[in-house]
């Protein structure tokens, strides 16, 4: 039954294709576009993500008592600490080439905001810079394929300007507030990757 109802879907995706003539400005974002190599490997590297969040926020918990990002809200107002959107990626209005976008733009932020925090504390600093790198890593797997798409932008997006943290307590609570972004930024990319990996 599986293998009709794929062929169905294909069809059915070909002839909406063909509805929908390619623009210059928004050209057709077709999933099928995406291999299921990349996906897998985003996803995994999503899940790597949040275990090194979810570590780095337990010890910031356990050591220093910071286990509620909402209390620092205001102090994270007054640091300005950026949030990214993945308005671009709902599956129920996807646009693919948009949505990497944001992805990768987003990323690339939370590279810039975890090297802010260099210097957090010595026992925090190891956490930090692993989440870093895998951070960097998964920004650079998104990049390639929207370079093998013929969708990245001539230039590299800028991270603009970071937060400055002129206190340990401040570098500790931007800790929890960037950490929490982060995981709340990876779970909405994990559910779109998720989407498009479906068979």
């Amino acid at each position: 039954m599986a293998g009709p109802m794929k062929l169905m879907a294909l069809q059915l995706l070909l002839w909406h294709s063909t509805l929908w003539p390619a623009q210059e400005a928004s050209p057709l974002d077709p999933a099928s576009s995406l291999p299921q190599s990349f996906l897998l490997k985003c996803l995994e590297q999503v899940r790597k993500i949040q275990s090194d969040g979810a570590a780095l926020q337990e010890k910031l918990c356990a050591t220093y008592k910071l286990c509620h990002p909402e209390e620092l809200v205001l102090l994270g107002h007054f640091l300005g600490i950026p949030r990214t959107p993945l308005s671009s990626c709902p599956s129920q209005a996807l646009q693919l080439t948009g949505c990497l976008s944001q992805l990768h733009s987003g990323l690339f932020l939370y590279q810039g905001l975890l090297q802010a925090l260099a210097g957090i504390s010595p026992e925090l600093a190891p956490t930090v810079d692993m989440l870093q790198l895998d951070v960097a890593d998964f920004a650079t797997t998104v990049w390639q394929q929207m370079e093998d798409l013929g969708v990245a932008p001539a230039l590299q997006p800028s991270q603009g300007a970071m937060p400055t943290f002129t206190s340990a307590f401040q570098r500790r609570a931007g800790g929890v507030l960037v950490t929490s972004h982060l995981q709340s930024f990876l779970k909405l990319a994990y559910r779109m990757l998720r989407y498009l990996a479906q068979p």
